[in-house]
């Protein structure tokens, strides 16, 4: 049995460093590099591109808001053509290094805000789906089940491919709790390497409410920017592998 683990990567700027990308990509198996929008710098992705390509990573293009104050993380409420030129122009941009590096854009994931909005914004879904479509409509997408974004990505033939969070808190309707709310960020790496096993095992997650609700995983995140990130994502494989479940890319 394998399970893909995938982190956010490529998010420092300039002298500003942000994660240990590094480490992080000898623990995960898919890295999603940001794409200059959000966070990231040329020379910066590059090194994530090459490091990654080194070890057989596989690279997804982050795509998110033109937001580098906000990290992504602010609603913006964009016309659809304007967000489809855009998140055509990061998948272009990362294609770029990626090859350069000697490997490739495999897949595309929302990052941030524009990542929860597109769980329930239709015309942002699509717009999105619509850009992936154009670029490559053999790109998956990684992406909350049960999203408009997935139904959109479906209606055009795009694969999707659902992802679970080993540290963030989920709301009985399944979304994320938003970040400004206490308890949204997990911490415990322990607690957290269990709750993606029974995640994996059992399909379902304890809710912040206590009750439990069904989840499907393919792709489990671990966020690069956290605190403790690397020993989260080394305890979730240690775990992983103690019930004979290998870390390996989608298929």
């Amino acid at each position: 049995m394998t399970v893909d683990l995938n982190a956010d990567l490529g998010e420092g700027f300039g002298v500003w460093t942000l994660g240990e990308d590094d480490a992080m990509l000898d623990l995960v198996t898919s890295a999603n590099v940001a794409c200059g929008f959000h966070a990231g710098d040329p020379a910066g992705l590059l090194r994530v591109c090459r490091a990654a390509a080194e070890r057989g990573v596989r690279i997804g293009a982050q795509v998110g808001y033109r937001d580098l104050a906000g990290f992504g993380r602010r609603f913006i409420d964009m016309d659809p053509e304007e967000l489809s030129a855009e998140v055509i122009y990061q998948i272009g941009a990362l294609s770029a290094l990626a090859a350069a590096a000697g490997s490739a854009v495999s897949y595309v994931k929302p990052h941030g805000a524009l990542y929860n909005s597109i769980v329930t914004h239709e015309d942002q879904a699509r717009a999105v789906a619509a850009a992936v479509h154009a670029v490559n409509p053999a790109l998956p997408v990684l992406g909350l089940a049960g999203s408009v974004f997935f139904s959109a990505a479906e209606e055009l033939g795009l694969r999707t491919v659902a992802e679970a969070f080993a540290d963030r808190s989920y709301r009985p309707d399944g979304q994320l709790v938003p970040r400004s709310e206490p308890h949204a960020v997990l911490r415990d790496a322990d607690q957290i390497a269990d709750r993606v096993w029974t995640m994996i095992a059992e399909a379902r997650v304890t809710a912040d409410d206590g009750s439990q609700i069904p989840i499907r995983v393919e792709s489990v995140c671990v966020h690069g920017d956290s605190p403790g990130a690397v020993q989260i994502a080394a305890a979730v494989r240690r775990r992983l592998a103690e019930h004979g479940v290998h870390p390996a890319p989608f298929s």
